[in-house]
C-alpha cells in the first residue's frame, strides 16, 4: 500500500512540475533609446520573481524567462517600463532616457551606473542658445579639471583647451576632438553650429581613451550631434539670439589730457612743456582711443531645425546663421551652417544606420599682427597708450601722417605732436584700420556613415566611414596709401602696397570596421568587440604674395592692379610664391570586453596596436592597453537600509600613446617632406644654396602617458546630491625634447625622447537639488580641480633647459618662471631693489647668478566653477561662475604704461603721479629719472597673480506653459535674457585675467556679451 502510494505521489508531482515548466517560456526584445539605437545596462527582471533579472547586452538585446501572466519591469537609470507577459515571446521597449546619465565613448555606449570610466557630460541645455562662435568656449567651468584659455576676443578665435594638466612639451597637449565618430585634425570649431550638439562627453582617464591609442594621451572630446526619433511628428523649431559684445574694463588707470600734460611738463618731454600750467588747468581735450579704435558690436544667430521620423527612418535637420560684429573695427564672423542627419533600421531590426552630414562656410575678418609692440600695426597698443590729447580728428590720409612723422611736427604748430613721429601712434592705427584688409574664408564638411547588422541576437559586425575636409582661402591686402607703406619705400620704387593670397586644403578618412558579441546569462553579462581602423588624411597649401599694387586700378582680392615684371627693378615686385604638402597615416588594430555581475561589478579591459607615418619602422607600432573595474556598492544587500540611490568605486590604469610631435598639428613629424636639406635664407651673394635643416633620429619613439585613477560616485537623498571625485597620477615617459648641439654640426638641436614628466591631481563636481517640486526647482553646482605638475627627467648633465624668464628642470613645475626676486623702490633715491643669489639688497642684480625659481607658473594649479539652476512657474534663472587661483602671467602691457622713458611720446598710467620724489619716498613707483633702468628685465616685477572669479554666464527667461500655447499654432516657447564675462574679481589689472599665453602684450581683449533670445517650436 506504501509503495503504490509513493508511485501516485511521484506521479503527481511530475505532472505539476511538467505544468510548471509548460507555463515558462523564454521571451527577448530589444530596448532602444528615442532615436531607435540599442540602448546596453537596461535591468530587465520579473516582476513576481525578482530574482530572475538580466541586463540587454551592447545591442540593447535581452533575453529572460517567464510564465505567461507576469510581468516583466524595464529598469534604466530614473525610467521605468513595464508590460504583462501574453503569448507573445518578444518584447522591445523604448526608454527616452536622460542625457546627463548616458556615457558615450563614439565606440561604445552605456549608462554612468555601469560605467568603469572617468567621463563627465555636458548636455545640449548647457551648450546650444549661447553667443558663443565655438561650442569649446561653453564648456569653460562646465567639466572639473578641464581648463579652457582663449585670450583674444576675435570672433572664432581657437582656444587653448588642457585636460588635467600638460601632457607634452613639444608635442600635442590638447585632446583628440570626435565629432560624429570623425576624428578631427584641428581644433577650429568656428565653422560648427553649437545648437546641434546633442551632448559633450569629455574622456579623461586611461580606461576611457586607451581605446584611442596614440592620440588620447591628452583626453578626447566626443561630440554627439542631434538625430530625430522614429514615430514622431515632424517638429519644427526656431532660435534666435541678439547680441551686444563691448570691451572689458582694465585697471590701468590711464591719464587723462591734463594728468599727462602735467606730468611731461614736469618731465621736460612732450606738449605739456609748451603750455602753461593755467593752459594745461583748462585742457579739455581728453580722448579716449578705445572707443575710437573698439566699438559695441552686434551679433546674430539664427537657427531652424527640423525632426521628424517614420517607422524605420529618422531625420534631423538645421540651416543655421551667425553673424558676429568684433568689438575692434573691421573684425568679424559670418557663418552659415547645414546638417543633415538620418538614423535607420531594417524591418526586422537587424540592420541599423546613421548618417552624419554637415556643410558649413564662415568668413572671418582679422586684425594685422596683433600680440605685438608695433605702434603702427597693431590698435591694441593705440587702445592702451595713445595720447589723450590727440583726436581722431587729425587723421586725414597716410601721406599727411608720414610727412608729420618725419618732421617731427604737423604744420601748425597749435597741434600736440611731438618731436618724436611715435606720438602719432593712434592717429597711425586709424590709417591702419582703413588700408589693411585680413580675411579667410572657410569650407568645413563633416560626413560619416555608421551601420551595424545583427547576424544572430549576440553576434553584430559594422563599420562606419567618415571624412573631414576643410579648405580655407586667405586674403591679406595693405593699401598703397597705407603709412606702413609710404614709410618703408625706398627710391626707385614707384608702386606700393602688397596683397597676399593663401589656399589650403585639409581632407581625412576615417575607415572603422567591427565585430561584436554580447551574451547575457542569468546576472552575467558579457560584451566583446573586435576593431581595425585605417585613417588617412592629406594636405595642400599655396600662397602667393604680390609686391607693389596699382592704385588707379587695384580692387582687394584681384589682380588687376598687379605690377608686371621688370627686369630694370626685380627685386620691387617679384612674388613670393611658396607651396606645400603632407600626408598623415594610421592603422590601428584593437579589441575592447566588458564583464558584468549583476549591476554590481564590473571590469573591462581595451588593447591597440598603432602603426603611425611619423616614425621609422623599427618604432613605428605602438601597443597601449587599459584595465578598470567598477563596485557598485549601492546594489549590494547590505546596502539596502543605507540610504543611497549610488555608490560606486571605480578605478583604471593604462597606457596612452601621443604621436604628435615637434609642434601640435597632425602633419607634425621629424621631418615632413622627407627631405634632410633646406634652402637657405638669406641666399649667399644672390645664389640660392642648401643647408642642413635638421639631424634625423630613427630612434624617436612615441610619447607615453601611464594614469592611474580612482572614482568614487554617489547619490543620496532620493537623488538629490549627487558628486564625484576623482584621483589621478599621470606619468608621461619618452617627451619630446630638442637637445641643442654646437653649430658645427649645421644645427642646433637634434628632436627625441629626453624625458618625463607627472602630473597629479584630484577633481570634485556636486550637486545638490535644494527645491524640487512642481512649482519651484533649485539645484546647486560645484566642481573644482587641483593640479600638480613636476619634470621628472631630463636628458642632459645639469638636468635643466633655461630660458630668459621661464625654466625646465627637473623636480620642478614645466616653465616654472625663473627670475631676479625684485625687493621694492630704494627710499633714498628711488632706483628699483632687488635681491642677489645671497638674499642681499641690490641695485645691481646680475642675470646670470641672481635669477631664482619662483615656484611660479601660467598653468593653473586651482580651477573649477560653480553656479545654480533656479525655475519658478515656467520662470528660470541659471548662472555658472568660473574660477582659476594660483595662476602668474607676466604684463607687459602694464609695464608699458609704467616706463617713463615714454613720457611725451605714450599715455602713461597714473601710477606714474606716485613716483618717487624726496617728497615721496615710500612708494612702489620708482624715480621718474632712476639710474637703473633695465636692470628689471629679468625680474619678477612684473610677474603678476592672474587669478580670478568670473561671472562666465547667466541665463534669466521665461518658458511658456503649454496651456497658453493651446490656441495658438506653437507647441513650445521661450524667451531669455543672457550674459558673458558680466563682472570679474581679480588682481590682474588688465583687460582679461584668462589667457593662454605666460605673457600679455597687446592682445586683443575678449569681450562681455549682453543677449536677448527666443525660442520657439511648432
Amino acid at each position: 500500500m506504501k509503495s503504490k502510494f509513493t508511485w501516485i505521489f511521484t506521479l503527481l508531482l511530475a505532472f505539476f512540475v511538467q505544468f510548471a515548466f509548460a507555463q515558462q517560456k523564454t521571451v527577448s526584445g530589444v530596448i532602444t533609446d528615442g532615436d531607435g539605437m540599442p540602448l546596453p545596462g537596461v535591468s530587465v527582471l520579473v516582476k513576481e520573481s525578482p530574482s530572475t533579472v538580466v541586463v540587454t547586452d551592447l545591442n540593447g538585446h535581452y533575453e529572460i524567462s517567464v510564465a505567461k501572466g507576469q510581468t516583466l519591469v524595464f529598469t534604466y537609470v530614473n525610467t521605468t517600463r513595464s508590460v504583462e507577459v501574453t503569448d507573445l515571446t518578444t518584447y522591445d521597449q523604448t526608454m527616452v532616457e536622460e542625457l546627463k546619465e548616458v556615457v558615450i565613448t563614439n565606440y561604445k555606449t552605456t549608462s554612468r551606473p555601469l560605467s568603469n570610466d572617468a567621463i563627465t557630460t555636458v548636455t545640449a541645455e548647457k551648450i546650444g542658445g549661447r553667443p558663443n562662435a565655438s561650442f569649446i568656449q561653453t564648456l569653460q567651468a562646465q567639466v572639473p579639471g578641464l581648463n579652457i584659455s582663449t585670450g583674444s576676443g576675435q570672433p572664432g578665435a581657437n582656444s587653448t583647451v588642457i585636460l588635467r594638466g600638460y601632457g607634452s612639451i613639444n608635442g600635442n597637449v590638447e585632446p583628440l576632438y570626435v565629432i560624429d565618430n570623425i576624428p578631427l585634425n584641428v581644433d577650429n570649431f568656428r565653422s560648427l553650429n553649437p545648437n546641434d550638439i546633442q551632448s559633450i562627453s569629455v574622456l579623461k582617464d586611461a580606461g576611457a581613451t586607451a581605446i584611442y591609442g596614440n592620440r588620447g594621451a591628452n583626453g578626447v572630446i566626443v561630440v554627439t550631434t542631434k538625430k530625430g526619433s522614429f514615430d514622431a511628428p515632424l517638429k519644427v523649431t526656431y532660435q534666435g539670439v541678439t547680441s551686444f559684445t563691448e570691451m572689458q574694463n582694465n585697471k590701468y588707470r590711464t591719464m587723462n589730457s591734463r594728468q599727462l600734460l602735467g606730468l611731461e611738463k614736469a618731465y621736460g618731454r612732450g606738449y605739456g612743456t609748451q603750455l602753461t600750467d593755467e593752459e594745461i588747468a583748462n585742457y579739455n581735450t581728453s580722448t579716449n582711443w578705445k572707443d575710437e579704435l573698439f566699438r559695441t558690436g552686434v551679433s546674430q544667430n539664427h537657427t531652424i531645425s527640423l525632426t521628424s521620423g517614420g517607422a524605420n527612418l529618422a531625420s534631423f535637420t538645421s540651416i543655421g546663421y551667425f553673424d558676429q560684429e568684433g568689438i575692434l573695427q573691421n573684425t568679424g564672423l559670418q557663418r552659415f551652417s547645414f546638417r543633415n542627419n538620418l538614423s535607420g533600421k531594417s524591418k526586422n531590426d537587424k540592420f541599423t544606420y546613421t548618417t552624419a552630414l554637415t556643410f558649413n562656410y564662415s568668413v572671418s575678418n582679422t586684425a594685422s599682427r596683433l600680440g605685438e609692440g608695433a605702434v603702427n600695426i597693431n590698435p591694441v597698443v593705440g587702445a592702451n597708450n595713445g595720447l589723450p590729447y590727440l583726436t581722431p580728428g587729425m587723421y586725414q590720409s597716410g601721406a599727411q601722417l608720414l610727412q608729420w612723422y618725419q618732421t617731427g611736427s604737423s604744420p601748425d604748430e597749435t597741434n600736440p605732436i611731438g618731436s618724436t613721429g611715435l606720438s602719432l601712434t593712434p592717429l597711425l592705427l586709424l590709417n591702419q584700420l582703413d588700408t589693411y584688409i585680413g580675411r579667410s574664408n572657410e569650407i568645413k564638411a563633416l560626413a560619416n556613415f555608421q551601420g551595424k547588422y545583427k547576424i544572430t541576437d549576440d553576434l553584430s559586425i559594422g563599420g562606419s566611414f567618415g571624412t573631414d575636409f576643410t579648405e580655407i582661402n586667405g586674403l591679406t591686402v595693405s593699401s598703397p596709401a597705407s603709412f606702413t607703406e609710404l614709410l618703408y619705400q625706398v627710391d626707385g620704387q614707384d608702386y606700393l602696397g602688397f596683397q597676399g593670397e593663401s589656399f589650403s586644403r585639409d581632407v581625412s578618412f576615417n575607415v572603422n570596421t567591427n565585430v561584436s558579441y554580447s551574451k547575457s546569462w542569468g546576472e552575467h553579462s558579457l560584451d566583446v568587440a573586435a576593431f581595425t581602423e585605417y585613417y588617412k588624411s592629406h594636405f595642400k597649401t599655396f600662397s602667393y604674395t604680390q609686391n607693389g599694387l596699382d592704385p588707379k586700378v587695384f580692387e582687394p582680392g584681384n589682380g588687376a592692379g598687379y605690377i608686371p615684371f621688370n627686369p630694370a627693378t626685380p627685386n620691387f615686385y617679384i612674388p613670393s610664391v611658396g607651396a606645400g604638402k603632407g600626408s598623415a597615416g594610421l592603422f590601428s588594430y584593437f579589441a575592447t570586453a566588458d564583464y558584468d555581475y549583476s549591476q554590481k561589478y564590473g571590469v573591462g579591459a581595451t588593447v591597440r596596436r598603432d602603426a603611425s607615418y611619423r616614425f621609422a619602422a623599427t618604432n613605428r607600432w605602438g601597443t597601449f592597453w587599459s584595465v578598470s573595474g567598477r563596485w557598485n556598492i549601492d546594489q549590494e544587500d547590505f546596502m539596502e537600509d543605507a540610504g543611497f540611490d549610488l555608490l560606486k568605486v571605480r578605478a583604471s590604469y593604462g597606457t596612452v600613446g601621443n604621436q604628435n610631435i615637434i609642434g601640435q598639428s597632425i602633419y607634425s613629424a621629424a621631418n615632413n617632406s622627407r627631405t634632410l636639406y633646406g634652402l637657405i635664407s638669406p641666399s649667399y651673394a644672390n645664389m640660392p644654396g642648401y643647408g642642413l635643416a635638421q639631424l634625423g633620429n630613427a630612434d624617436l619613439k612615441w610619447e607615453t602617458t601611464k594614469q592611474f585613477n580612482l572614482g568614487v560616485e554617489w547619490e543620496v537623498f532620493e537623488q538629490r546630491l549627487r558628486g564625484t571625485v576623482e584621483l589621478y597620477d599621470k606619468t608621461v615617459d619618452d617627451l619630446f625634447l630638442t637637445l641643442p648641439l654646437s653649430g658645427v654640426n649645421g644645427t642646433y638641436g637634434i628632436p627625441g625622447n629626453y624625458g618625463s614628466m607627472q602630473n597629479r591631481g584630484v577633481e570634485l563636481q556636486l550637486a545638490y537639488d535644494v527645491l524640487r517640486n512642481d512649482d519651484f526647482k533649485l539645484t546647486l553646482n560645484f566642481n573644482g580641480s587641483y593640479n600638480k605638475n613636476k619634470v621628472l627627467d631630463i636628458a642632459n648633465e645639469s638636468g635643466r633647459v633655461e630660458g630668459d624668464l621661464q625654466i625646465l628642470a627637473e623636480g620642478h613645475p614645466l616653465n616654472e618662471f625663473y627670475s631676479i626676486p625684485y625687493a621694492g623702490v630704494n627710499p633714498a633715491n628711488g632706483n628699483l631693489l632687488f635681491y642677489d643669489a645671497e638674499g642681499n639688497l641690490t641695485e645691481n642684480p646680475n642675470p646670470e647668478t641672481d635669477k631664482r625659481f619662483t615656484g611660479k607658473t601660467f598653468f593653473p594649479k586651482f580651477q573649477g566653477g560653480f553656479g545654480f539652476d533656479a525655475s519658478y512657474k515656467g520662470f528660470f534663472l541659471t548662472t555658472q561662475f568660473s574660477y582659476v587661483a594660483d595662476i602668474w602671467r607676466y604684463d607687459y602691457d602694464l609695464s608699458s604704461l609704467q616706463d617713463p622713458t615714454d613720457i611725451g611720446v605714450m599715455n602713461q598710467s597714473a601710477d606714474l603721479l606716485n613716483a618717487w620724489t624726496t617728497d615721496n619716498r615710500v612708494t612702489d613707483i620708482p624715480a621718474l629719472r632712476y639710474t637703473n633702468q633695465g636692470t628689471d628685465e629679468f625680474s619678477d616685477r612684473y610677474l603678476k597673480d592672474a587669478s580670478y572669479v568670473r561671472l562666465r554666464y547667466a541665463s534669466l527667461g521665461y518658458q511658456f506653459k503649454k496651456d497658453l500655447l493651446d490656441k495658438t499654432f506653437l507647441s513650445g516657447a521661450r524667451v531669455y535674457l543672457q550674459a558673458e564675462n558680466l563682472f570679474t574679481l581679480t588682481k590682474w589689472r588688465g583687460w582679461d585675467a584668462e589667457s593662454n599665453r605666460a605673457a600679455d602684450v597687446y592682445q586683443y581683449p575678449t569681450p562681455r556679451i549682453l543677449s536677448v533670445g527666443l525660442e520657439v517650436e511648432f
